[in-house]
């Protein structure tokens, strides 16, 4: 089976709410588009966003107050011009999707119904029940389909084309086929990233299969930096023993966390938000009060989280696909009795720099021609240490389109190459590293591995870290790639090779936790979701600055910084 060759004006990579934004914004501008995806459009991630997406809608709230938010809640990490453009502009982007056809929850004089969420100063999540990110994906992937956007699902991107040495561009991208294991080569004037999150790389985790990290560890693999990795976010309320998430809709609506003592705990770590207190606050008060012995549950690992005083009614027309997550995966009715809720890696703040239009960087400085990132695999820096509830949704699809739109621009004033030649050696590195794959006879197992990796990120880089920890890590980290080095799969065929996949999978998941590791053993403080134990206080006299990763060609990572750049608002001490 030979190679198939592909011409397109942009190349979008990943189908979630980034993705399809950008892809509907530039084929709706008449622009030729594809979207390569590893599974169908509405099994992305996104659409298991449930609680909501951020907006300053009414008129005791204002964008003003949803950038200090967004700000203050990412410890003052955030881009302060990137928040500004994404605050700014929410009002227009629930307007855009809502044109479209989004239907979100009404209150009774017809306005769209919005709840608080944790961090904000005003109820500003619009929200559809408990259903936000799918209804918003059904909507993006239908319209983007009419105005003729090509999807190309269940095709694995393994590599991008990126010639380093001449002048810092990105062709196309290099695929293959998961149902026959045809091979192709994707050539662009535009690339696009918008490939998730890496949340998988931790055992009890929110996100869905396909979430391997593959897109950062692809650009990364090229000598490409990656932004701010050590920043991980646990949210606080997922299912116990699953980590399928609970969303913050549930403490939204009025639902209080308690421990075995029966005490309302947040009432000493956050005394004016409570519950409503920022993720990584409230993951931490959690985690401290199993610590230290007051968990439920038969393990004791868990507390409670009580809605029943909201009521059948309240439940079943706002929180319903909560309540049946709660009712099939612990048994327990969310409307008669408290469920068991612990912490789960959920988001991930860093990510692929770019700057405030998206364009990728290849330093501090500098930007890559003709590529792009967008939605959580990119790290423009909008959620800084800290992402607040329900701007995820926002930031996918504002800056999906808004990505959208600078390719346009950029593809109306010729700032970008023309199509490369067709040339077979552009999959050369994806051939070579399938048929390693495939034809090796090692005795190591992908699971097995994958397993140790996840365990061994919980409980060395999780919600609590030090540096003796974090030096464990690095090492096991070193220690599975030379296992990697020996793995061998059953699966040889070419149709629906899941074994091989997944092997691939975690190649890059090996290679982006040496990131996470790396930069939290230099972060000598605590900030946002990167909490030292031996260094429990923010530091923004050393530290008030992003962390750039580089990988070189025996893999070891090097550190360095940019000073963050700050606007309107000053650092101080964040209280709730």
């Amino acid at each position: 089976m030979g190679i198939s060759f592909h011409r397109y004006d942009a190349v979008i990579v990943g189908a979630g709410l980034a993705g399809l934004a950008a892809a509907r914004e530039l084929e709706s501008h008449g622009k030729h588009v594809c979207v390569l995806t590893k599974l169908h459009p509405l099994r992305s991630h996104s659409g298991a966003a449930q609680g909501g997406i951020n907006a300053a809608l009414k008129d005791d709230d204002s964008t003003q107050s949803h950038i200090f938010d967004t700000i203050k809640g990412s410890d003052y990490l955030a881009n302060q011009e990137a928040v500004e453009l994404m605050c700014s502009s929410a009002p227009e982007t629930i307007r855009w999707v809502e044109r479209m056809g989004a239907a979100f929850s009404r209150e009774e004089d017809g306005t769209i119904a919005q709840r608080p969420f944790g961090g904000q100063s005003f109820p500003r999540t619009c929200y559809a029940k408990d259903r936000t990110g799918l209804t918003i994906l059904q909507t993006l992937f239908e319209q983007a389909h009419r105005d003729g956007v090509e999807f190309w699902d269940e095709w694995y991107v393994a590599d991008i084309i990126y010639h380093e040495k001449e002048q810092k561009i990105v062709n196309g991208v290099v695929a293959y086929n998961i149902k026959t294991g045809q091979k192709g080569i994707f050539y662009a004037k535009a690339v696009l990233f918008a490939t998730g999150g890496y949340a998988r790389s931790y055992a009890t985790n929110s996100n869905a299969h396909a979430n391997t990290g593959d897109g950062l560890s692809i650009v990364a693999r090229h000598g490409i930096p990656l932004k701010d990795m050590e920043f991980v976010q646990f949210h606080p309320t997922g299912l116990a023993g699953t980590g399928i998430l609970i969303s913050e809709a549930a403490r939204g609506e009025g639902g209080k966390l308690f421990n075995s003592k029966g005490e309302r705990f947040m009432e000493k770590y956050a005394p004016e938000k409570l519950e409503l207190g920022p993720r990584d606050l409230v993951s931490r008060s959690i985690t401290k009060e199993i610590l230290a012995g007051n968990g439920v549950g038969k393990d004791k690992d868990a507390v409670y989280l009580d809605l029943t005083h909201l009521g059948k009614d309240k439940i079943m027309s706002r929180l319903p696909e909560l309540r049946e997550l709660a009712l099939t995966f612990l048994g327990l009715d969310m409307i008669k009795e408290p469920i068991l809720i612990s912490p789960t890696a959920h988001y991930s703040m860093g990510g692929i720099p770019t700057d405030t239009h998206g364009r990728v960087r290849y330093d501090i400085q500098n930007n890559v021609k003709s590529f792009y990132a967008a939605g959580e695999c990119a790290c423009v820096s909008v959620h800084g240490a800290n992402r607040l509830g329900a701007n995820s949704l926002l930031e996918a699809t504002f800056y999906g389109r808004h990505v959208g739109q600078t390719i346009i621009k950029d593809l109306e004033e010729d700032k970008l190459l023309t199509h490369k030649e067709p040339d077979i050696n552009d999959a050369n590195k994806m051939i070579s590293e399938i048929d390693k794959i495939i034809s090796s006879c090692g005795t190591e197992r992908v699971p097995l591995i994958r397993s140790e990796l996840q365990r061994t990120m919980t409980i060395n880089a999780g919600v609590f870290r030090t540096k003796e920890k974090l030096l464990e890590q690095k090492k096991i980290i070193k220690k599975l790639k030379r296992k990697y080095d020996n793995i061998g799969i059953d699966d040889r065929s070419k149709i629906f090779n899941t074994d091989l996949q997944e092997a691939i999978e975690l190649g890059h998941m090996l290679d982006f936790t040496a990131y996470i590791v790396e930069g939290a053993i230099l972060r000598e403080e605590s900030r946002g979701s990167h909490f030292r134990d031996d260094f429990p206080k923010r530091d923004d006299e050393k530290f008030l600055k992003h962390t750039y990763g580089y990988m070189d060609k025996k893999g070891n990572i090097k550190i360095d910084y940019k000073p963050v750049t700050i606007g309107k608002y000053k650092p101080t001490e964040r209280t709730y």
